[in-house]
């Protein structure tokens, strides 16, 4: 197993990393602050990196938009904010190094072809390594994938589960090969993959803690897999409760959210909280943003959510405040 970087203990730097493929939603909203305030709490650098790879889904001006939104409710990029549009030289670098260990191989497989001869795994279709060992004759490379059978070495090891220590969750195990499968680096359209992205944005950006929604949890094995293969060090995971529909549906922009209301910013931030389990005192909705923000980092107790639902309905916020 290769040698990981370490990171400073002294130093946090977390992260809010939102797409810009709408307007910002009470879920996205809930995960900003929850990162900002275990960022501010223990007296570290907040930043906000824009995660707008996926070019097609992108909704002009949703970034200025969702930026703009952030700030209303004092949540301040403390650097510049980090566009991933602009990073592709990254990326491709650190596929070229993927590529170099023989950690990741060439795939002309299509998502029907996948889906016909794929079993069911914890996150969509278990990749079957149709292309692991070469491609057939007379087909084309569509995408890039990680092969998740062994970790690159000078003599190949068995898989070995990828397991961590997460804040809210406890501790995790999972089989990358069997629950997940040889995953996609760089897709068949060009672009590069969230997975490959956010590692080598997290390692360039120096973030020591990550801070966000448990509908990522399950990809952080991944991530910890690719970190391990690029030598690039591991931050803290923490992966909130996620906010839900009257459906149960995670608030998204698929789900048809409702955008957060700015006109009335300090209510809205006290509903979060709310929705952190932070027990804000009921005067404290008549603050303003500032001072709700102030009493927020000085109490911030994640530790309350330890015994929560990882998907909470938001419907209850209504009127809490009042």
């Amino acid at each position: 197993m290769r040698k990981k970087l370490s990171l400073p203990d002294s130093i946090y730097r977390g992260r809010f990393s939102p797409s810009p493929t709408g307007p910002l939603h009470f879920g996205s909203l809930v995960a900003a602050v929850g990162s900002y305030l275990d960022a501010k709490h223990h007296h570290g650098i907040w930043l906000v990196r824009m995660e707008d790879l996926d070019v097609p889904r992108c909704v002009p001006g949703a970034a200025d938009d969702i930026l703009h939104t952030l700030g209303i409710f004092g949540l301040q990029s403390d650097e510049p904010v980090l566009y991933q549009s602009q990073r592709t030289e990254a990326y491709k670098e650190a596929l070229r190094r993927l590529q170099a260990i023989d950690a990741v191989y060439p795939c002309a497989c299509t998502r029907k072809e996948i889906a016909d001869s794929a079993l069911h795994g914890i996150e969509g279709h278990v990749y079957p390594s149709t292309c692991r060992n070469g491609i057939s004759q007379g087909r084309e490379a569509r995408a890039w994938r990680a092969r998740t059978d062994q970790y690159p070495s000078p003599f190949p090891l068995p898989p070995s589960p990828i397991e961590f220590n997460d804040a809210l969750q406890g501790r995790i195990t999972q089989h990358l090969e069997s629950e997940i499968g040889d995953f996609v680096v760089k897709r068949a359209d060009g672009l590069f993959s969230y997975q490959l992205a956010v590692v080598v944005d997290d390692a360039f950006q120096g973030i020591t803690h990550v801070v966000r929604g448990a509908d990522l949890l399950a990809s952080t094995p991944r991530q910890i897999y690719l970190q391990q293969l690029l030598e690039l060090p591991t931050p803290a995971y923490m992966h909130l409760p996620v906010a839900v529909d009257a459906q149960g549906e995670k608030l998204s922009k698929q789900t048809l959210a409702q955008p957060v209301e700015n006109n009335n910013a300090a209510s809205t931030l006290f509903d979060a909280l709310v929705f952190l389990h932070q027990q804000p005192p009921v005067k404290l909705g008549q603050n303003t943003v500032e001072q709700i923000l102030e009493w927020a980092i000085a109490n911030w107790q994640p530790d309350a959510l330890l015994n929560c639902s990882n998907r909470c309905p938001s419907s209850k916020l209504e009127n809490t405040s009042n």
